[in-house]
């Protein structure tokens, strides 16, 4: 599959990079500063996620898109992720591409309820109001956006080697961490799976 990654350069990004390779799909990116992205075998583009153009260049002939770009604080000012967001629903209908897959964060919307108390003291006191504004306008543009879309809400992330266990957290129980290798596998292996389609989801470990 056509598939267009987002964030390819972060630590997440980069695992989803190596993920959809391995799987066989053919993958391109978009990236500020190529010389910054070693991949072997897909096809590495130079342009930025909030310039229109550069979103519609990079989205010809892509089927599907993964997501993974993450904002920085102050998280109350930023618009990044939204703005990209929006770009990129935007070039999906003009090119054709039916599934987008994002990363979201563990505490938006109703996942609010399946985060630990420290969790919870953690956004309290690192967001506005405790939440993520760009995160939570980013959701609703996807939302919105009519496209076979996947939200994954993944807890505190960990730099550690995938453990192939991945859960999908159900009302009411409580999600703690997952290793961004297991999330990657998860974005990756929605391309081909309608399990989640116009669904948020929080993905764990535990």
């Amino acid at each position: 599959m056509n598939v267009l990654v987002f964030g390819a350069s972060g630590a997440t990004g980069s695992l989803v990079v190596e993920d959809a390779l391995k799987k066989g799909h053919a993958v391109t990116v978009l990236v500020r500063d190529a010389a910054k992205l070693k991949i072997s075998g897909g096809r590495v583009l130079t342009g930025d996620a909030t310039n229109h153009s550069d979103v519609l260049t990079a989205m010809r002939g892509q089927y599907a898109v993964i997501d993974t770009i993450g904002g920085t604080r102050p998280y109350e000012t930023t618009h990044l992720e939204t703005t990209a967001a929006k770009n990129i629903i935007a070039a999906m209908h003009v090119e054709g591409a039916r599934r987008l897959i994002v990363v979201s964060m563990l505490g938006l919307g109703e996942s609010a309820e399946q985060s630990p108390f420290w969790y919870r003291y953690l956004l309290m006191h690192t967001f506005l109001r405790g939440s993520n504004p760009d995160k939570a306008a980013m959701e609703e543009a996807v939302r919105s956006s009519g496209l076979e879309y996947v939200i994954a809400r993944p807890p505190i992330l960990k730099d550690a080697p995938a453990t192939g266990d991945i859960q999908i957290l159900g009302p009411g129980a409580i999600g703690h961490a997952i290793t961004r290798a297991d999330l990657a596998a998860f974005l990756v292996d929605q391309l081909d799976s309608s399990a989640h389609v116009n669904q948020a989801v929080t993905v764990v470990n535990s």
